[in-house]
């Protein structure tokens, strides 16, 4: 039995206002392929699907294609779905009768009853060769504090003591079920151990904790497939792993090997081995390292192989980091500028400011404000956002307004 485990979809995503369903949609084709040539008879998506709690029509519609699409390609797939913390768990949930009949499970949400976890809507059995289930899939949505039972008590660490009980009360529910076959689980959360994304994962909070430790998953569970961390990495011996978001979804992510997790189960046993998926655009820096001056940005981005005749929304998307040769604003309008040209989309620019060196010396404050004058304090402001000292027509400009022109 082969199984993919991929995560962190964030459709309807956009990046310094440039959407990203183009993208996704040439994702979904590549990841459609994958699920053929692999012969995949089971699809895990470990929540964040949506980027936002609100996705449009358009952005939904991009997604029940992609599960139709994937459904035509590989007609026995199971496909089984846990939402995430940016999910909008009603609405993500709301269409399960429709999805069922392509052979789609939807958690997005934890449900008891009579005090104990429904599990029949958590588990999900994927029928070998036989008929009989030869792999049961536990299907685990981001938990909120009003999952986790006890979340009050006092103890060593309240949050992972009452995910840890979360953990070992559904699985020992599956495990009744189960018997001696082996459990899947889904989760969406960061695992403590785990490396981060720097501006692209929201810090999630489960009553107040960041992270769990990866200990907390029953060891009666054969594999974790986590969502949240966007960098696909393993955890506990390779037990526990996150598969990686779809796509770079900032320049934080730019070196990152993007693709699926293919896990294949054979007489029991699991093993899993990283599927790389090609990029549906490019995602660079400029400069490599370091910085890269307004003058010298025309003709790098002239070195940037693209098919001019790719639309908008699959161009490279292009992230600078500018010497501080000028006014911030200035330097940002003119680089925008200049990417525009060029036919490319701008990720994001930033320009670096000049770092002091060591033992420089840090001019004092002044004790009042009677020791200064305004334009002493536009200076030390300039140069402290900027990075360079005013110029001339700085100067003058903050002079006319000072004089009331």
């Amino acid at each position: 039995m082969r199984i993919i485990h991929t995560a962190d979809w964030h459709l309807g995503h956009s990046l310094n206002g440039w959407a990203r369903e183009d993208e996704h949609s040439l994702y979904f084709r590549r990841l459609a392929d994958v699920i053929e040539q692999e012969e995949a008879d089971v699809l895990l998506v470990a929540g964040d699907i949506f980027d936002s709690s609100n996705p449009s029509g358009e952005v939904q519609r991009l997604l029940y294609d992609a599960l139709a699409s994937f459904k035509r390609r590989r007609p026995n797939l199971i496909t089984v779905i846990s939402g995430g913390n940016h999910d909008p768990a009603q609405r993500l949930e709301a269409p399960m009768p429709v999805l069922r009949a392509l052979d789609v499970h939807v958690v997005a949400t934890v449900q008891r009853r009579g005090g104990r976890i429904d599990i029949d809507r958590h588990l999900v059995p994927i029928p070998g060769p036989d008929g009989t289930p030869a792999l049961y899939v536990l299907a685990i949505p981001f938990l909120r504090a009003s999952d986790l039972t006890g979340l009050n008590d006092e103890g060593t660490d309240p949050v992972v003591d009452a995910a840890r009980r979360f953990y070992a009360e559904i699985t020992a529910q599956a495990a009744e079920i189960a018997g001696d076959v082996p459990i899947i689980a889904t989760s969406h959360l960061h695992c403590a151990g785990g490396l981060e994304s720097e501006g692209a994962e929201r810090r999630i909070l489960i009553g107040g904790a960041h992270a769990v430790p990866p200990s907390i998953f029953p060891d009666r569970l054969a594999y974790v497939a986590l969502g949240h961390l966007h960098g696909q990495q393993t955890l506990k011996g390779g037990r526990v792993r996150y598969s990686g978001a779809c796509f770079p979804l900032s320049s934080s992510e730019i070196r990152h090997d993007h693709g699926v997790t293919l896990i294949e189960l054979l007489n029991g046993a699991l093993t899993h081995r990283h599927i790389s998926i090609e990029r549906p655009a490019q995602m660079l820096r400029l400069p490599a390292s370091g910085t890269i001056a307004l003058d010298d940005l025309p003709a790098a981005l002239g070195q940037i192989a693209f098919d001019d005749t790719l639309p908008m929304g699959l161009r490279p998307l292009v992230y600078l980091e500018l010497a501080p040769t000028d006014a911030a604003s200035v330097l940002m309008a003119d680089a925008a500028r200049c990417v525009a040209e060029r036919g490319l989309r701008l990720g994001g620019a930033r320009v670096q400011r000049q770092e002091r060196h060591e033992g420089e010396e840090i001019p004092p404050p002044p004790a009042s404000l009677r020791e200064t004058d305004p334009e002493t304090l536009f200076v030390e402001a300039f140069r402290a956002s900027a990075g360079i000292e005013p110029e001339a027509r700085h100067l003058d400009a903050f002079r006319d307004i000072i004089a009331g022109e």
